[in-house]
C-alpha cells in the first residue's frame, strides 16, 4: 500500500490556473505516425458526475532525504455503472495551431485495397460537424472478456489540467481499475528559464503526483523535451547539450517528490528526429544521455533504502526510452527501432541493473495476435512488421536474447488502438476506419492478455484516457482516435455536451480487472 503524503502546497495552489501552449507536429501526407501525446495543450474544467474511488488503506507519510548526484556515467453486478470520466483537456474555444497534426514515423506504400486514402488527406471540417444524438447500436455480439491483472496495467493522463479536473481524472482512473498512471513531463515547461528553477508548474505537478500517490496508484513519469537554455539547437525538440543537465533535473525531482514515484522513463521516442534534434540519431547517442540519469536515479534509490527514517523497499524502476515502431527514413526523420535498440546494446545496455527496456508496440489496424504479412493482408498498413503488436514485441525480445539480456524485461510505456467509429467526418488516417469501437476494445484487452502471458513483459500503459474532445475531434486530430472516453452521453458523441461518455474499451477494461463483474453491455 502507498503511504499517505499530505501536500504542503495544496492550499496555495488549489486555484492555480494552468497556462501552456499546444505542441504537436506537422501534418503528414501519405506517411505514418506513432500516436504519442505531446503534453503541452490547453486546459479547461468541465463538470462531470462525482465518482467514489475504490477503498484503499493508507498510512502516514515519511520525508524524502537529500541525494547528491555523484556519478555521470467492485462488487459483482450486471448493470453498467454511471458515466464517470473527466471533462475535456482543452476548452471548446481553443484553436489548434497549424502544426497540430502528429508527424510521421514511417513512409510506406499507400493501401491498394480497402477505404480510399482520401480520408487521410481531407481538410479539417470548416463548420460544426453533425453528431449522433442517440446511443449507437452494438457493433456485434458481446465479446468474452478475460480476467486481467490490474497491477500490470496502466493509462496515460496529461497533467495539463486544473486541480478540479485533475482530481476528476484520478477518480476516472480509480473507477477504471488499472494500477499504473503514466504522466509525461515536459522539462522545458517545468524549467523554462534555468537549471535551478522550481516553477509554479513544477509545484503544481508535485501536488498532482502526490494526490495520485495517495489514491494508491503506481506512478510512472516520462521525462523529455529539454528547455531552450539547455540546448544550442533550437529546432523542434531534443536532448540537452550536456547529459548531466538532465540528470540534475531528475535529481531535483527525486529530491522534491521522489517518494511519489515508482518508475522513471528517460526520454521519449529518441529514434525520431523531432524528439532528438541536435544529436546523432542513433542508440549510442541516446545511451550517452541515459547513463548520468540512470546513475542519479539509482543513487536516490540507494540512499532511500539505507535511510533509517524513510527506508524504501523497492528502488525506482528505470526505463529506457520507449522507441517509436518505425523504419529508417531520412525524409521523415526516423531511425529503425530494431536497429536503434541494437545500437543501445552495443553501447552497454545489457550490463545495467534495474533497467526495463521501453517499448511502444502499437498495432495500427491489425489484431494483436496477427503477424506480418499474410497474403490476405493487402489493404495497406499491414505490409510491414512495424504495424503489428505481436511483431513489435517479438522483435524486441529477439534482440534482448541475442544480447544476453534474457533476464531483462520490457515495459510498454505507450500503446493503443485507434478508431474513428461514431465520430463525425473522415478519419485522420485511412487505417483508423479498419477498427470499429468494439474492435478497439477487444484488441486492447487481448493485447493486455497477451502481454500478461509473457514472463519478460512488465506493465503495459494504454494511450489514452481523454484526449478526444470538441477541438481534437473537429480538427480530426488522430490523438482523439485513441481516447477511450469522449464528449457526449449514453455512448453517443455530442461535441457540445459538458459530460463525458465511454467507448466500449473503457468498460471492457473495467470488466476485465474485476473477476466478479460481468457487464450486460459495453455500449
Amino acid at each position: 500500500m502507498k503511504t499517505l503524503k499530505p501536500s504542503t502546497h495544496f492550499v496555495f495552489f488549489l486555484g492555480l490556473t494552468l497556462l501552456f501552449a499546444a505542441c504537436s507536429p506537422q501534418a503528414p501526407t501519405v506517411i505514418y505516425v506513432t500516436p504519442t501525446h505531446e503534453a503541452e495543450i490547453a486546459s479547461a474544467a468541465t463538470e462531470v458526475p462525482t465518482l467514489v474511488p475504490p477503498t484503499e488503506t493508507l498510512v502516514e507519510p515519511t520525508v524524502t532525504p537529500t541525494v547528491t548526484l555523484t556519478e555521470t556515467p467492485l462488487p459483482a453486478g450486471t448493470v453498467l455503472p454511471t458515466n464517470t470520466p473527466l471533462g475535456a483537456i482543452i476548452g471548446g474555444d481553443y484553436t489548434l495551431p497549424p502544426t497540430s497534426t502528429p508527424r510521421p514515423t514511417e513512409t510506406l506504400p499507400p493501401p491498394t485495397e480497402g477505404p480510399t486514402s482520401e480520408a487521410a488527406t481531407a481538410a479539417p471540417p470548416t463548420s460544426e460537424p453533425s453528431v449522433p444524438t442517440t446511443a449507437p447500436t452494438s457493433a456485434g455480439p458481446k465479446p468474452t472478456i478475460p480476467n486481467l491483472d490490474a497491477a500490470r496495467m496502466g493509462i496515460q493522463l496529461d497533467p495539463n489540467l486544473d486541480q478540479n479536473d485533475w482530481n476528476k481524472a484520478l477518480d476516472s482512473i480509480s473507477n477504471l481499475g488499472v494500477k499504473w498512471l503514466k504522466v509525461q513531463i515536459s522539462w522545458k515547461q517545468l524549467q523554462p528559464n534555468n537549471a535551478d528553477e522550481v516553477s509554479e508548474d513544477f509545484r503544481r505537478l508535485e501536488i498532482y503526483l502526490e494526490s495520485a500517490y495517495n489514491k494508491g496508484l503506481d506512478i510512472l513519469i516520462s521525462v523529455a523535451k529539454a528547455p531552450a537554455w539547455a540546448r544550442s539547437n533550437q529546432t523542434e525538440d531534443g536532448p540537452p547539450d550536456d547529459p548531466n543537465a538532465l540528470a540534475k533535473f531528475i535529481n531535483l525531482m527525486t529530491l522534491e517528490f521522489g517518494t511519489s514515484l515508482d518508475a522513471i522513463e528517460v526520454w521519449n521516442e529518441p529514434n525520431l528526429s523531432r524528439e532528438w534534434q541536435g544529436k546523432p540519431l542513433n542508440g549510442a547517442s541516446y545511451m550517452q544521455l541515459f547513463m548520468p540519469s540512470y546513475t542519479a536515479i539509482n543513487a536516490y534509490s540507494e540512499q532511500m533504502k539505507n535511510d533509517p527514517k524513510t527506508p524504501r523497499a523497492n528502488p525506482i524502476i528505470i526505463i529506457s526510452a520507449g522507441l517509436a515502431p518505425t523504419s529508417d527514413n531520412t525524409e521523415a526523420g526516423s531511425r529503425d527501432d530494431r536497429a536503434y535498440l541494437q545500437e543501445m546494446y552495443n553501447a552497454g545496455l545489457a550490463g545495467l541493473n534495474n533497467v526495463y527496456v521501453g517499448i511502444h508496440p502499437y498495432g495500427w489496424g491489425n489484431p494483436p495476435d496477427s503477424t506480418c504479412c499474410q497474403p490476405s493482408q493487402d489493404r495497406g498498413w499491414d505490409d510491414n512488421g512495424h504495424f503489428f503488436f505481436s511483431d513489435n514485441v517479438n522483435a524486441f525480445r529477439d534482440i534482448m536474447v541475442r544480447n544476453n539480456h534474457t533476464n531483462g524485461k520490457m515495459f510498454a510505456t505507450e500503446f493503443g488502438y485507434a478508431t474513428w467509429d461514431n465520430f463525425p467526418g473522415d478519419p485522420p488516417q485511412v487505417w483508423m476506419s479498419y477498427n470499429n469501437r468494439t474492435q478497439q476494445g477487444t484488441y486492447l484487452v487481448r493485447a493486455f492478455e497477451m502481454a500478461q502471458s509473457m514472463d519478460f513483459m512488465g506493465p503495459v500503459i494504454l494511450w489514452n484516457l481523454n484526449v478526444a474532445n470538441k477541438v481534437t475531434i473537429s480538427n480530426r486530430d488522430e490523438m482523439a482516435a485513441y481516447s477511450i472516453t469522449f464528449p457526449g452521453d449514453g455512448c453517443a458523441v455530442n461535441l457540445d455536451s459538458p459530460n463525458r461518455t465511454e467507448r466500449p474499451a473503457y468498460w471492457m477494461i473495467y470488466d476485465a480487472v474485476r473477476p466478479g463483474v460481468q457487464l450486460d453491455s459495453y455500449c
